[in-house]
């Protein structure tokens, strides 16, 4: 069903997705029928498959931001401070910051510039407030080391395959705390990866994907966009 949820309109994407069951928690729904995808993808937003948005980037397929909302959902409670690593669009760190509150607070990263700003121009379109209050904010840096200037951060949504899993962004979850990422070369998966509250962590794969990879600015530029 992950490939057959597309839509005429943004309520209707969301609706497929939930009769599908790859959205079960109220909050998500909630969050991805608030952030409106068209407003962040020029091309097909309500095509349940991945967008191009320029510069070796892509939008996610709705169904893998519906199954990242979902894993990372016990996490994006009323206050939480949550980083998005390869923020691209701005569409997930909004819903994510949908889901926090007016008192949580995401950081979305991505090394690439103008996605920085596009996803500042996006945002704007629907959320101002959220920028001009700092519900969200995003910066233009290396997302394969994290964010450290605001962490530690209570999730982590890491939006491209690491080649592998990267301590440094374990590092920068709280204790508690939950990470969504895809890791691989050619072979990928996701994992869900939880620290528990002594600081004990563990990890789990929950099913095979294909994203772009988590690398350099000039390295992606080179991608087909």
């Amino acid at each position: 069903m992950a490939w057959r949820c597309s839509g005429s309109s943004n309520k209707e994407l969301v609706s497929l997705l939930a009769q599908a069951k790859l959205i079960t928690q109220p909050t998500v729904e909630n969050a991805m029928l608030i952030v409106d995808r068209g407003k962040y993808s020029r091309f097909q937003p309500y095509e349940d498959a991945p967008q191009t948005i320029g510069y070796g980037a892509t939008i996610s397929a709705p169904h893998m931001h519906a199954s990242a909302l979902e894993a990372l959902s016990p996490y994006l409670f009323p206050g939480a401070k949550v980083l998005d690593i390869g923020s691209g669009s701005g569409y997930l760190t909004v819903c994510m910051a949908e889901m926090v509150g007016p008192k949580g607070h995401v950081v979305g990263v991505d090394h690439i510039p103008e996605l920085v700003e596009l996803a500042k121009k996006n945002t704007a379109k629907d959320h101002a407030e959220f920028l001009e209050t700092g519900r969200v904010a995003f910066h233009a840096a290396d997302g394969r080391v994290g964010f450290s200037d605001e962490a530690p951060y209570d999730c982590i949504h890491v939006g491209a395959a690491a080649a592998s899993m990267h301590k440094e962004l374990v590092g920068q979850l709280k204790a508690p705390g939950r990470m969504f990422i895809p890791v691989g070369r050619g072979e990928q998966a996701i994992y869900v990866v939880d620290k528990d509250k002594d600081g004990h962590v563990t990890q789990k794969k929950v099913m095979n994907v294909l994203y772009v990879p988590l690398t350099d600015a000039s390295a992606q530029r080179g991608f087909l966009a």
